[in-house]
């Protein structure tokens, strides 16, 4: 499969009736909903075997939002 630029993409896009290009957004929008669900899905499989090996240890929530927040005030 050949590589196409964005620019490129975006061109070809254009050229499409204004009906296609809401039918293609929507099936772009749709798709990146599933990558995003099968990613999470994924993420959580993969914490719960990291928790069931013994690798995590149970939080409260309130433990979890302050070391959330803690590592979003670090990122800034």
């Amino acid at each position: 499969m050949s590589t196409i630029t964005l620019d490129q993409a975006i061109d070809v896009a254009m050229q499409l009736p204004l009906e296609q290009r809401e039918i293609l957004l929507d099936v772009i929008r749709r798709r990146d909903i599933e990558a995003r669900r099968q990613e999470i899905a994924w993420d959580a499989e993969e914490s719960l075997a990291a928790f069931r090996a013994g690798e995590l240890k149970p939080q409260s929530a309130d433990e979890v939002i302050r070391e959330l927040r803690r590592a979003l005030e670090d990122a800034e």
